[in-house]
């Protein structure tokens, strides 16, 4: 089973990349930083949560993990 510290690292870690590349969308769809800005926040607040949810609920699944 995962730690919730480690999905929290991880979830955080995959959210500084996307933030960066939306960030990069935004300013080039929009034309203004702020904007760009704006919408990368955004984006990252929601898909930080619902990765972090979508790890945990994993972590309880049997299915498919091997003992070995």
């Amino acid at each position: 089973m995962e730690t919730r510290i480690r999905s929290v690292l991880k979830a955080l870690i995959w959210q500084l990349i996307g933030l960066a590349v939306m960030t990069v969308v935004g300013v080039l769809v929009t034309g203004s930083a702020s904007a760009g800005g704006l919408i990368a926040a955004i984006n990252t607040a929601i898909g930080f949560l619902t990765y972090f949810c979508y790890e945990r609920l994993w972590s309880r699944i049997r299915w498919g993990r091997s003992t070995a």
